[in-house]
C-alpha cells in the first residue's frame, strides 16, 4: 500500500465510524503504523473536512508532521505502536454502550464466548486519566496487556488490529458486545461462562477466519 492509499483508507475508516453509528462529530480517531512511525487524523476537524493529505505523520521520537496537529490521543496510538509489534491499526470511538460501561468503570466480564475476539476472557476498563495524557496512555497500555481492545473509564474504547479493517471490525464487535451485556444487566445477573471454556474458545479463535491448511 502506498503513503496515499494509506492515507485515504484511514479517511474512510473514520468515516465509516459515523457511518456505523459507532462515533460522533470529531470525537475518536483513527490511525495506521507507517515506516517508522504513524499516520492518524487530525485533531478537531470534521471527517467530512478532511482530505487524505490532512492525516498527521507522528515520526518514532513523536513528532507530528504536516499542515495540523494530530488528534489529541496521539500519545497512546503512539505508545501502542512502540509497545506491540502485533499492532498496525488502532481505532478509538466514544461509542454509545462502551462508553456507557466506561462510565460505570465496568469490565466486561464472559458472559458471552465472543469476548474473546478482543484476546482474553474480558474486556478491561483502564482508570480514568485526562484525554491526552501520557498517565491515560499508560493505564491505557495496562489494559491492553493481552488484549486487542480496551475500554476508557468516563472515556470511550479503543480497538486495535493489523490492518484498518480488521481494528474497525473489532471496534463494531466490542460495541455489539457491550450493547448485549448493557442489555443482560437490565434483566439480571448474567452467567458468565468459566475460564476453562475461555480458553478453550481462545484457542480456537487462533484459526478463526484463516484459510485451510493444504
Amino acid at each position: 500500500m502506498t503513503e496515499l492509499e494509506l492515507r485515504k483508507s484511514i479517511l474512510s475508516t473514520a468515516m465509516s465510524m459515523n457511518a456505523l453509528g459507532i462515533n460522533r462529530g470529531t470525537s475518536g480517531n483513527v490511525s495506521a503504523r507507517w515506516k517508522n512511525g504513524f499516520l492518524i487524523t487530525p485533531s478537531g476537524r470534521r471527517y467530512e473536512d478532511t482530505k487524505p493529505g490532512d492525516m498527521v505523520f507522528v515520526d518514532a521520537g513523536g513528532e507530528p508532521h504536516g499542515k495540523w496537529a494530530p488528534s489529541s490521543e496521539w500519545r497512546f496510538h503512539f505508545d501502542i505502536y512502540r509497545d506491540r509489534n502485533d499492532v498496525h491499526a488502532v481505532v478509538h470511538t466514544h461509542s454509545s454502550f462502551a462508553t456507557t460501561l466506561a462510565c460505570l468503570g465496568k469490565d466486561v466480564p464472559a458472559f458471552h464466548y465472543m469476548i474473546a475476539v478482543a484476546g482474553g476472557n474480558s474486556i478491561r476498563c483502564a482508570p480514568y486519566a485526562t484525554f491526552g495524557t501520557q498517565k491515560l496512555s499508560d493505564h491505557a497500555l495496562e489494559a491492553l496487556t493481552g488484549r486487542r481492545a480496551c475500554l476508557l473509564a468516563n472515556h470511550g474504547m479503543i480497538a486495535t488490529g493489523d490492518n484498518l479493517q480488521k481494528a474497525l471490525s473489532l471496534a463494531v464487535e466490542v460495541e455489539a458486545l457491550c450493547e448485549q451485556y448493557w442489555r443482560a444487566l437490565q434483566i439480571g445477573k448474567p452467567r458468565i461462562l468459566p475460564a476453562r471454556e475461555m480458553n478453550t474458545v481462545i484457542r480456537k479463535f487462533r484459526d478463526y477466519g484463516k484459510a485451510r491448511k493444504s
